[in-house]
């Protein structure tokens, strides 16, 4: 099977269905997709709203027709606290009615029973890379922001890359580390400007925070 987009990270995938051999068939189908594994199984829309809760998947697969609750009801819950989970829905309804129900709710892909694993695949591909663009987009966004993290970090980024060590990098890195949870290089980094312009107040109260953050990650 080839390979889905170019994540960085496996998409973790939760699969529903309240007939035992559908969700070993399931399983087995993504265990034959590269770049996919399986977090939790579920056998009802409640025990997918649960597991959800626990595993944080980026996919669930759910079946329509389950016991307890619907693959439809449990992904409305999901998606309320989970806006970025997608869903996969898996049913032996080939219904417009039904599809466009699945659809108004946010449902990306719908597979009508048997499919196969090419089905499975293509659909996990879709969603991957509609979540590559939907990341893609907020980073351009967050850039457009000059107050924003990602904006201050591609700025230090590039002065570190030039060596810069003037007011303008100094103002850059200052920003970033008034973040209580900044990042350890971004610290080290400032230390090392104060350090060269010899601003030696300041590179003590600095040293003081770097010394606490090295603490925490040890």
């Amino acid at each position: 099977m080839s390979p889905i987009g170019n994540l960085k990270k496996k998409l973790r995938i939760l699969i529903a269905d309240d007939v035992h051999e559908t969700r070993r068939n399931t399983r087995l189908m993504i265990a034959a997709i590269e770049n996919t594994e399986v977090v939790a199984i579920a056998s009802n829309g409640r025990q997918a709203v649960e597991m959800t809760e626990e595993q944080h998947p980026d996919i669930v697969i759910l079946d329509i027709n389950m016991p307890e609750m619907d693959g439809l009801t449990a992904y409305k819950q999901i998606a309320q606290a989970h806006p970025d989970t997608a869903c996969i829905v898996i049913s032996a309804e080939d219904s417009p009615v039904v599809k466009d129900a699945a659809a108004a709710i946010g449902v990306q892909e719908y597979l009508v029973k048997p499919f196969f694993v090419a089905d499975m695949e293509a659909a996990i591909q879709r969603i991957a890379t509609h979540m590559r663009e939907t990341r893609q987009k907020r980073t351009a966004a967050a850039l457009q922001d000059k107050n924003s993290e990602a904006y201050l970090e591609a700025l230090a980024h590039e002065y570190m890359k030039d060596g810069r060590i003037d007011d303008q990098a100094i103002q850059i890195f200052e920003r970033l580390a008034m973040n209580p949870n900044c990042a350890l290089r971004w610290l080290e980094t400032l230390a090392m400007i104060y350090a060269i312009r010899q601003d030696w107040g300041k590179l003590k109260a600095l040293a003081a925070r770097l010394e606490e953050e090295t603490k925490k990650q040890k």
